[in-house]
């Protein structure tokens, strides 16, 4: 698993040095102006700001972008929290298992990681909320769907938030929010996650914008379905993505994208900027 990361990373970053000199078509101002740009994990250096963490958010809200995606996770005492791994040890250096722990504990002892709740309160209709369920056990899953039905009560589906998951099969487990707003994330499984949000009546599907080809795009559109795609890094990728349709880009570069939208949006800008 390991080698399969290292080198999928590898080639990720060769084909990003690739579309990053490899010119595209200036798109024009209005499909600029459309360009959903979504900041993944916020805007964080993991030094002075954490990533999923209200900083990291705060940062992404800033500097304009049109959402940000986060990583549900559940404590012990089932509180949904925001954070990517199922421990605090790459992020904050704490051997701490967030299922093995209540979340009093866990705020005492960890108070960057917020609940799920503390960022809808603070973002909620303000920015575009891509929340992506991890693969866990749910051992109640009435409470828990319960517990999601209040946080997002103040919230429209689609229109405000979409859940995400790499392992849709998690979408199972939650009765209280419509098909429609649930996105499966694609790896190398694109062509089985695009036909399972095809007939499943989600959202849409999201996945790397090397496996996206036309096809599977004009399916979804066909359905009034979105496509995302990430993690462009370049402004020449961010042009690709934008001339192809994409309706959401998720990257961990948002902030720069979007002071690149910001800059070919000024009145007298061109699109040789």
């Amino acid at each position: 698993m390991k080698l399969f990361f290292y080198l999928s990373t590898a080639f990720q970053s060769i084909a990003d040095c690739f579309y990053a000199i490899w010119p595209q078509p200036y798109p024009g101002k209005e499909p600029l102006k459309n360009c959903n740009i979504i900041s993944h994990r916020g805007e964080y250096d993991n030094r002075d700001v954490f990533e999923n963490t209200l900083p990291a958010f705060d940062r992404a809200y800033r500097m304009g972008v049109r959402g940000i995606e986060f990583d549900i996770r559940w404590t012990k005492d089932l509180h949904p929290v925001v954070i990517h791994d199922p421990d605090l040890i790459r992020v904050f250096g704490m051997g701490i298992t967030v299922r093995d722990i209540e979340f009093d504990e866990l705020r005492s002892r960890c108070p960057e990681i917020p609940l799920l709740s503390d960022v809808i309160q603070k973002y909620g209709k303000k920015l575009h909320l891509m929340a992506e369920i991890k693969a866990e056990t749910y051992p109640n899953p009435d409470r828990q769907n319960q517990i999601f039905a209040d946080c997002f009560s103040s919230l429209d589906p689609q229109s405000d938030y979409h859940l995400m998951s790499l392992t849709p099969h998690m979408f199972d487990l939650i009765t209280v929010i419509p098909p429609a707003a649930f996105i499966p994330i694609a790896q190398l499984n694109l062509k089985t996650l695009s036909n399972l949000a095809l007939q499943s009546g989600f959202g849409g599907v999201a996945g790397h914008y090397l496996l996206l080809n036309q096809r599977i795009l004009a399916n979804h559109h066909k359905r009034g379905q979105i496509v995302g795609t990430g993690y462009p890094r370049s402004q020449n990728c961010l042009f690709r993505e934008i001339n192809r349709g994409v309706d959401w880009i998720f990257s961990n570069n948002a902030g720069e994208l979007q002071a690149v939208l910001n800059k070919l949006l000024e009145p007298n800008a061109s699109g040789n900027s």
